[in-house]
């Protein structure tokens, strides 16, 4: 088993440990992107060890779906940027941990508050932006959920973006066709997602199976040597909402709902500790 690997399953089950202990948070997305965080924050991004909230000289990362808190907190804390015991204090009142990300309690490595979906994309183009002004050939990196696609704000962003030539971004779409009221296509359908951005101007690349580590990597890395040829890129990331919890697995109803007692122990069997609990 490689450390990505190993890393997975110890994320998987911090997610569902944190969830758990307080009956609250978002498992479903938590658990379909976690292999992207894997790939992103211990293969791909350029970042310092010591957290600097103005990001010199290090690629940046933008959670805009913020409500998928508990696999960033996990990732964040497994990269050492705060203690792994931490992530029992998650959603508890006076925490660093709440249910979205936030930054007046200055919790390093989270950047803005994050969880009004559709703002996400706008942020992470001011920080390109930023970067392109001070020179620095560094990345930023964001995450937004398909669902999210549909507040307004995103498609001003993708346009402005293609039009200012923001191409030393990479937006990555968890495309796990769900949301807390069921299958995107049975709320408000967002057709061909890929062909929205391509006609937006922007690079697109299709990573089939954002579950497996290889081709989160591929995809990544592919995406990486794309930047600063003129556009912004975006990866559309197929994933399972749920992925590594059989009974969780393709559904909406594990949106926003907390395992009970037996299904987190089914849970933390099939996702065995390779590194150690908090």
């Amino acid at each position: 088993m490689t450390s990505s690997q190993k890393l997975v399953f110890q994320i998987r089950r911090d997610i569902v440990r944190m969830v758990h202990s307080n009956n609250s948070g978002h498992p479903g997305g938590s658990l379909g992107c976690t292999e992207f965080f894997v790939v992103l924050f211990f293969e791909i991004m350029k970042r310092k060890n010591e957290f600097e909230m103005n990001g010199f000289d290090e690629d940046l990362f933008f959670l805009s779906n913020g409500h998928i808190s508990p696999v960033f907190y996990s990732t964040l804390a497994r990269a050492g940027y705060f203690p792994i015991k931490e992530l029992s204090t998650f959603r508890d009142i006076d925490s660093r941990l709440q249910g979205h990300p936030t930054t007046h309690e200055g919790l390093p490595g989270v950047r803005i508050a994050s969880g009004s979906l559709g703002q996400g994309m706008s942020v992470a183009i001011g920080a390109a932006l930023s970067k392109k002004m001070n020179g620095e050939k560094n990345i930023i990196y964001s995450l937004h959920g398909d669902g999210e696609l549909q507040e307004g704000q995103n498609w001003e962003a993708i346009m402005y973006a293609a039009a200012n030539k923001v191409d030393n971004l990479i937006c990555t779409i968890d495309n796990n066709n769900k949301q807390i009221d069921g299958d995107l296509k049975e709320v408000l359908d967002l057709g061909n997602i890929e062909s929205k951005f391509k006609s937006f101007g922007w690079l697109t690349i299709n990573l089939e199976n954002g579950n497996d580590l290889s081709q989160v990597n591929q995809a990544l890395k592919y995406a990486r040597d794309k930047c600063f040829d003129g556009k912004p890129v975006v990866i559309i990331m197929k994933t399972v909402m749920g992925n590594g919890v059989d009974y969780m697995m393709g559904t909406h109803k594990w949106h926003g709902i907390a395992p009970n007692d037996q299904e987190l122990e089914i849970a933390l069997t099939q996702n065995p500790e390779t590194l150690k609990d908090y």
